[in-house]
């Protein structure tokens, strides 16, 4: 079965456009092109009554140049609310919903293996993967300025969410503020428990131009942040405001590497309650670009020496861990499913991992699993999980792990 193809809807021309206009009515500022191009959307596609409604209310601010926030924030709100109202009218208009190529509607009944584990040749997304890589680690370099400090570094993720990836609730001073990268829209989404609300393109666009648009809604929020500009786990890193190199966005890859990120993330959680014992939750890195789970014998791991403090944080205790990474060329041309133990215990390398096409990488001294042998096998979810459990098996017996103690299976068999 081939790849639909994911549109931007046309919703999300009359968001930006209208966004745009909000957020330069906030500074009192007017820009005549933008208002046109709005005004144009209105004639041409926005037909329905309350659309039209809202497109008057944006109009008159921006013509008033008002800065009056409670005018703003009720913008804003009628905004949100009719968001569902102007998808229904402008979205695919002509496309029957039997056949609609994957807007917001279709994209619920999409149920197919194509379609749930779509294709992700590195090579076809890799401009897309660096620069998006670019930007996810900026917006988590702020979810850890502000974050309270957690074991392992667990505050310093990103999480799977309905419409791609988000910071979950983070706070300040001022209340909580959340940042979302929306693949449905494709759209950096910003909330403040305050009412107020960005939005930002996810577009071809420098990661330069991407950092200092983010520090400057950041300020206009009211929480201006200060991180590190520099690049993580990389080799050759630009600093964030000086990189003109990365400025790629596919849409349709972008939307593909949320829906394997969703996929891989449900089966991860099952496999997590499988467990009794600590487990980290199914989380995102953004420094090495994977999603992850990680559990925990309950014993401490001996020290690694000449380790640093993020390294000796990380691995503090015996782990087995489990994810999904996109890939980094080299010997490593697409993405795949790994599994380590830390410390490793011996034997480890050698021990057999379920399915057959699971192998050791003496180079990353981790269980493979090609991800195209997850997606194209006739039981994906099994085959995943039986690659989750053999390895997590061969980590806690040759590593001595109380079994009995931490496992649902084994406890309730035994008594």
């Amino acid at each position: 079965m081939g790849e639909k193809q994911c549109p931007i809807p046309r919703r999300r021309s009359s968001e930006r456009v209208a966004c745009r206009i909000i957020r330069q009515v906030r500074f009192g500022l007017n820009d005549p092109p933008a208002q046109s191009s709005f005004g144009q959307l209105m004639h041409d596609g926005l037909a329905d009554q309350k659309a039209r409604e809202f497109g008057c209310i944006v109009w008159e601010l921006s013509s008033a140049k008002t800065t009056n926030p409670f005018r703003f924030h009720a913008a804003i709100c009628f905004y949100h609310k009719l968001s569902s109202i102007v998808a229904l009218t402008v979205e695919c208009a002509s496309a029957s919903e039997s056949d609609r190529p994957g807007g917001i509607v279709a994209q619920d009944k999409e149920t197919s293996k194509d379609q749930l584990w779509p294709a992700l040749p590195l090579a076809e997304w890799k401009d897309t993967y660096a620069t998006l890589h670019m930007w996810t680690q900026i917006v988590g370099k702020i979810r850890l300025a502000w974050s309270p400090y957690m074991n392992h570094w667990w505050q310093v993720p990103l999480y799977v969410s309905a419409r791609g990836l988000t910071t979950s609730p983070i706070p300040y001073p001022g209340g909580i503020f959340e940042i979302e990268f929306d693949f449905i829209e494709h759209v950096l989404r910003f909330e403040n428990s305050n009412g107020s609300t960005e939005v930002l393109d996810l577009e071809p666009r420098t990661v330069a131009d991407f950092y200092r648009e983010m520090m400057d809604t950041m300020r206009a929020l009211g929480i201006p942040t200060k991180i590190w500009p520099m690049p993580v786990e990389i080799p050759n890193p630009f600093r964030f405001d000086q990189d003109t190199t990365h400025a790629s966005y596919d849409p349709e890859y972008a939307h593909r590497f949320w829906r394997i990120l969703y996929a891989a993330e449900t089966i991860l959680k099952e496999f997590r309650g499988r467990f009794l014992g600590k487990s980290s939750p199914v989380h995102f890195f953004w420094g090495s670009f994977d999603l992850a789970v990680t559990r925990f014998s309950g014993r401490p791991a001996p020290g690694r020496p000449g380790a640093d403090r993020i390294t000796s944080e990380a691995y503090s205790h015996e782990v087995s861990s489990v994810g999904w990474w996109p890939g980094a060329g080299g010997d490593f041309t697409g993405p795949m499913f790994y599994a380590y133990a830390a410390p490793e215990p011996a034997g480890f390398k050698e021990a057999p991992a379920r399915p057959a096409k699971a192998f050791y990488s003496t180079q990353l001294n981790e269980f493979l699993l090609k991800y195209d042998d997850v997606r194209t096998a006739t039981d994906p979810r099994a085959t995943l999980l039986d690659f989750c459990q053999s390895t997590y098996e061969a980590a806690a017996t040759l590593g001595a792990w109380d079994r009995p103690a931490l496992e649902h299976g084994i406890a309730n068999a035994a008594g």
